[in-house]
């Protein structure tokens, strides 16, 4: 308790202690944006062996493989990183960016995941300072990070991230943390049918698919976390994201135009921003219209 105290009456220390906290947090996302796309893939060949009656051993022999298990290791040598290989930032410094071992490059997505992570918890503690509103906007804006990069790398939203956060949206709101209760379960509803009919509408029209279920269950969290009032805005800063980044990606990175884009980065992006400068941006959108004598 004395610690709590101390943090909620000096910001300078929240500040040091979320941001420390973030780059920790932001380590093992990374576990978790390369780890569990393939242990659902492990998942799905199980089922799809014992739904077709095939012979499984291959499968049920090998090794425990989930966020836990095994230990990281160098995917170039095989190298097992240490404790002291695995600190956030610092030992990717040290190292220069290469493996102690075989010297191989690590990918620069590692720290920047660790950056990016403890800055968002930073901002998030400007924002909102210390209380219940700080640990759900963490808990928001760190499990958004992790689903963005999942999505990008493999196209899938996992339902095991999506339907907790939903969950936690509307526990949090059952105490009117962002929004009245009533809000935020009318914004999973409605969160949730209005990319559905969308989706419905464009195959109807074009005969193919122009985003996926894991897309409609991610608005419904955001939906559940803001309230209904907050989709409209989240829809239009996804579409301008959206916009902005895959332009970038054809023009900067050389991206095939004809590959499809996620959506769900584009989604998270726009509900993280609402959380911070939503009422700012509902301020900004009335005092135009306002000016336009609309």
């Amino acid at each position: 308790m004395e610690i709590i105290d101390f943090l909620a009456s000096n910001s300078t220390a929240l500040f040091v202690t979320v941001a420390v906290f973030g780059l920790l947090i932001g380590s093992f996302l990374n576990v978790v944006i390369y780890r569990l796309p393939v242990m659902l893939n492990n998942e799905w060949r199980i089922q799809c062996c014992e739904f077709l009656e095939l012979d499984n051993t291959e499968n049920e022999n090998k090794p425990p493989f989930n966020l836990v298990t095994p230990r990281s290791r160098c995917p170039h040598c095989n190298h097992q990183i240490t404790a002291l290989e695995n600190i956030p930032i610092l030992s990717y410094l040290w190292q220069r960016g290469r493996c102690s071992d075989c010297k191989a490059p690590i990918s620069l997505r590692y720290p920047l995941v660790e950056l990016s992570s403890a800055l968002l918890a930073c901002i998030a503690v400007w924002h909102f300072g210390w209380g219940w509103e700080l640990v759900g906007a963490l808990l928001l804006s760190w499990t958004l990070l992790a689903l963005s990069l999942i999505d990008y790398d493999h196209q899938i939203l996992p339902d095991n991230m999506v339907f907790p956060l939903l969950w936690l949206g509307i526990i949090f709101n059952f105490f009117s943390t962002y929004t009245s209760l009533e809000s935020s379960v009318w914004g999973a509803i409605i969160g949730y049918l209005s990319l559905w009919s969308v989706y419905q509408l464009f195959k109807l029209v074009t005969g193919k698919e122009g985003m996926g279920y894991g897309d409609f269950k991610l608005l419904a969290a955001l939906g559940a976390w803001l309230g209904w009032q907050a989709l409209p805005q989240i829809i239009l800063l996804s579409s301008l994201v959206g916009a902005v980044l895959g332009l970038s990606l054809i023009l900067l990175r050389g991206r095939d135009k004809n590959l499809p884009i996620p959506f769900g980065p584009y989604l998270a992006c726009a509900g993280w921003i609402y959380l911070i400068w939503g009422q700012q941006l509902t301020d900004l959108y009335l005092s135009w219209n306002i000016a336009a004598g609309l």
